[in-house]
């Protein structure tokens, strides 16, 4: 045992696990029966690493869906709006469109792999399963019922405003009725 090792340190380089010979501060048990220390495994991972992948998979491509299609109609409009606006040529605001959405996608894969964002799509993708979604059934009648509340109310009012109407020209308020 070394200067700066506990046996709590060994005993955890010995026992099995997915971290424990990956560690980097704690010695490993090779053969021989010497400590060798085990190389620092890669933390971080490069720009284009998907933090925790395969976790929260629906939310991640709906937000993605939703980020390629801002990203296009913002390249878009930018488009339009250089080439109609400044003289420009068209393939120097088409540049500047695909550059935009090109630099604006980078940044959305970015913010789509901080931990504390994947984390909260994660956690919203948990939740969405468990909401109690209803029937078929249940919600073509719950349509069925808006439906006709919502044509109750519009005659209701309709006909209000047809009484409203032929008051405030009988009172002279109004110098037509409703109907002319």
């Amino acid at each position: 045992m070394a200067d700066d090792e506990s046996p709590k340190d060994i005993e955890r380089a010995k026992a099995p696990g997915p971290d424990a010979a990956d560690r980097d501060d704690v010695p490993a048990r090779r053969g021989g029966g010497g400590a060798t220390v085990v190389p620092a495994r890669r933390t971080g991972g490069g720009f284009f690493t998907i933090y925790k992948r395969g976790q929260g998979y629906w939310t991640r491509m709906g937000t993605l869906f939703a980020a390629v299609l801002i990203g296009l109609l913002t390249a878009q409009f930018l488009y339009i709006q250089i080439y109609s606006n400044f003289n420009t040529g068209k393939g120097l605001a088409a540049g500047i469109a695909i550059g935009f959405f090109v630099l604006f996608e980078l940044f959305t894969w970015r913010m789509m792999n901080k931990p504390g964002n994947v984390d909260f799509l994660i956690a919203t993708d948990s939740e969405m399963k468990k909401v109690n979604w209803t029937s078929r059934r249940e919600l073509i009648g719950s349509t069925k019922v808006v439906v006709f509340f919502v044509i109750l109310i519009s005659a209701l009012l309709f006909v209000l405003d047809i009484i409203f109407g032929s008051l405030f020209q009988f009172i002279g308020v109004l110098e037509s009725g409703p109907f002319g």
